[in-house]
């Protein structure tokens, strides 16, 4: 631990009149920060402790914690959690980008509806809307794709065959992600200077042209931070859709301790992915961000070699 120090003059009994203390004269005396110290202390004590107290508790059953860790059944479930967020992901993320340019378009209607959206899914919790989309065949037996009202159909199909467990999970969700994603996505629009939306119209282009080719690359800044924080969110919410029976990674660990008993043990198996896939995903996130504050940087001193003119901050 660094310390500081303060410098005090060696001759304490000049009057203001004289002149001031010589280099020599100054003695440098050390900060000591005694109170850092002993709370570090306290504190790593009561982590050895702690760790001692867990290391040497038999109830914790560390053979059963390291017999399972990386059992048949436990990596299957974390095959599945891992495919379930990338899926979930993409889902929120590709209806987050269409509802936030909804969200901000100039037609009542549309923007209206997309408010709506972002309310129910907003206002609703996640746990609900699984339930709700896992027995969506008690409302709807038969799921039918054509023209509505008097029109031919081109897909028809039993409710129960097409929302599977894995499906249900997806629409729960993405969708949901979705509703968070969108507000994301338009504060990251809404960063980029409007200047950049007139450029684009005074060259020509189409609104959803200059979205894909000006705003949305700007934006990217400003999106990705927080869509790390929500791919590491989505990674631990979908345990929750263990409840209706898919074999994540939490279910997974729930089908052996029924049969065994051995509730802690599994528990801390699937504590012990968790951390692992949030660690990772943490590592990337901030290898992420430290390359886009370095770009950021770099295009901000990038220096201006048309003479005559002056870039403005």
């Amino acid at each position: 631990m660094e310390e500081k120090h303060t410098v005090l003059p060696a001759s304490a009994g000049r009057t203001s009149g004289e002149d001031g203390p010589d280099s020599e004269d100054l003695v440098v005396v050390p900060i000591r920060h005694y109170g850092r110290w002993i709370a570090s202390a306290i504190v790593l004590l009561f982590l050895a402790s702690l760790v001692h107290s867990i290391a040497n508790n038999p109830n914790f059953l560390w053979p059963v914690f390291f017999e399972y860790l990386f059992s048949e059944v436990m990596i299957d479930g974390l095959e599945l959690t891992v495919l379930l967020t990338v899926v979930a992901m993409i889902v929120g993320i590709s209806g987050g980008i269409v509802l936030a340019v909804a969200r901000l378009s100039a037609n009542p209607v549309v923007s209206g509806l997309t408010a709506g959206y972002l309310w129910f899914f907003r206002g609703t919790p996640i746990l609900v809307q699984l339930i709700f989309w896992y027995n969506l065949a008690a409302l709807f037996p038969v799921i039918s794709i054509g023209i509505p009202f008097t029109g031919p159909t081109f897909f028809e199909g039993s409710a129960n065959d097409l929302i599977t467990p894995f499906t249900a999970a997806v629409l729960g969700l993405g969708l949901n992600e979705a509703a968070y994603m969108a507000e994301i996505v338009r504060a990251g629009i809404l960063s980029v200077g409007t200047g950049q939306d007139e450029a684009a119209r005074a060259l020509g282009m189409r609104r959803l042209l200059a979205m894909r080719r000006i705003i949305l690359p700007q934006a990217l800044r400003v999106i990705i931070p927080p869509t790390g924080n929500e791919t590491i969110g989505m990674l631990k919410m979908t345990s929750l859709v263990s409840v209706i029976a898919l074999s994540e990674l939490l279910y997974s660990a729930q089908t052996v301790y029924s049969r065994t008993f051995e509730t802690i043990p599994l528990l801390m198996v699937a504590c012990f992915w968790y951390l692992v896939l949030t660690s990772g995903l943490t590592f990337a996130q901030s290898v992420i961000e430290r390359r886009l504050g370095r770009s950021t940087a770099a295009a901000s001193a990038r220096p201006n070699w048309l003479p005559g003119w002056r870039r403005q901050k």
